[in-house]
């Protein structure tokens, strides 16, 4: 990250309100406990991790978060995921351990710039999911009733025990 985005996302993480998704997701995974739980569900439930942070910020912050939202924002992981996310989280973990005939220097710099485009592919992803929302018309809900609600429609399994666990793990 470079030293004007580490800046932003400093300042960010030490307002109370993040001035967007984006902001809010830092701080999110941040909290202790929040990487281990999106991992989880990411490797063991096949769930899409910035959707679901996606879906924890909509209901904390009053959005809607309606059958129509939920699809879209589906619709909007999907195509990110197939399209660039996937496949460079494949390369990224493929270039994870030494390889016979590559010089390891220069897996581990491939391995790092991979890092930094799936980071900014799942940012892409986030601004995606962020223009689809509107301004906060409820009260804030709890995460987990957002985690839910786009756990259905991403996948026919809702693994609520590690659904509950992120929840409990999110800042309100």
């Amino acid at each position: 990250m470079s030293d004007r985005a580490q800046a932003a996302s400093d300042r960010a993480a030490s307002d109370s309100h993040p001035a967007s998704l984006w902001d809010w997701a830092l701080i999110a995974y941040r909290a202790e406990g929040v990487p281990e739980a999106c991992l989880s569900l990411q490797d063991a439930h096949g769930h899409n991790v910035p959707l679901l942070l996606w879906a924890a910020w909509m209901a904390g912050t009053g959005r809607t978060l309606d059958s129509d939202m939920v699809e879209a924002g589906c619709d909007t992981a999907r195509a990110w995921d197939a399209a660039a996310v996937t496949p460079l989280r494949a390369i990224r973990r493929t270039l994870k351990k030494p390889l016979p005939d590559i010089d390891d220097t220069a897996r581990e710099a491939l391995r790092t710039q991979v890092k930094a485009a799936e980071l900014a592919a799942e940012r892409h992803l986030l601004a995606g999911l962020e223009a689809l929302a509107g301004p906060p018309v409820d009260p804030p809900a709890p995460a987990i009733e957002g985690l839910v609600a786009v756990a259905r429609g991403w996948s026919r399994v809702v693994p609520r025990p590690a659904l509950i666990h992120l929840a409990e793990r999110l800042p309100a």
